[in-house]
């Protein structure tokens, strides 16, 4: 496997391998044999237990005193939490992301763009009878989410055609948007409106509305959405669910600097 196929110049083999190394244990949900993650990576056993030596000396790794199998270390979730202490959007937004989930009692969420994904940073649980389960930390396709929607059109155009045709446009649900031509119109009806719907693209069922949040920069790099169940998420409901979740962004927009002069 290979995280990233650009390489510069100070590209380091043996780092970019541990990385990959790591790549390959956060994928699994069970602890790994060192003959499982050679085969897995298709390296040299003696260079896999070299790079595993090396991690759990830095405890990245840790190794069953039992059976003598692999997983991530808990130092990776130690500095994991520092990173997610110092990301001020998510301590910005959670307090209005809150108050939307108490308005509301849908499930309500913070997503970023990440190597062309939609990449949910933080979230608050639907109160509803039926829920609808999402997890920080996932990633789901860019093209057909009302988080991933509003973010692609805030972004320069090549970046974004750069995207989709690396990610490709895949079918989720019979409403899903295949073609990049239609994708595109779609971008700038958002921009025009200022927020995206997500009406049963990525999942039957399930309804999206989200809106950007511009930096003290002018830039758009997070959107905050609400999402529900299709039969709820219409008409005087969705004006209202509409109108919050733009106030909200607009909110969390002031408080991390954004003055719209």
């Amino acid at each position: 496997m290979s995280i990233n196929n650009k390489k510069s110049d100070s590209h380091v083999q043996s780092l970019a391998r541990a990385f990959e190394l790591l790549e390959v244990l956060s994928m699994e949900k069970q602890d790994l044999s060192l003959t499982e993650i050679a085969l897995r990576l298709k390296w040299p056993k003696s260079t896999v237990h070299g790079l595993l030596s090396t991690l759990r000396d830095y405890r990245y790794v840790d190794q069953s005193a039992i059976n003598g199998r692999y997983r991530l270390g808990l130092r990776l979730f130690e500095l994991g939490h520092k990173v997610a202490q110092n990301w001020d959007i998510r301590s910005t937004a959670l307090p209005i992301m809150q108050k939307l989930n108490r308005q509301y009692g849908e499930m309500v969420q913070l997503a970023t763009e990440d190597v062309g994904d939609v990449f949910y940073i933080e979230k608050v649980d639907s109160t509803q009878i039926i829920k609808i389960v999402s997890e920080i930390g996932a990633r789901l396709p860019i093209h057909c989410s009302a988080l991933g929607k509003v973010l692609l059109a805030y972004m320069p155009i090549n970046d974004v055609r750069i995207i989709l045709n690396r990610k490709g446009l895949v079918r989720m649900t019979k409403n899903t948007i295949t073609e990049i031509e239609d994708l595109e119109m779609e971008l700038s009806k958002i921009r025009e409106q200022g927020y995206s719907f997500d009406d049963q693209e990525i999942m039957e069922g399930l309804r999206c509305v989200a809106a950007p949040i511009y930096d003290m920069n002018g830039e758009v790099h997070y959107a905050v959405s609400i999402s529900a169940m299709a039969d709820r998420l219409i008409d005087d409901y969705f004006e209202k669910v509409k109108h919050s979740v733009i106030l909200a962004a607009q909110e969390i927009s002031y408080n991390m600097g954004y003055r719209n002069r």
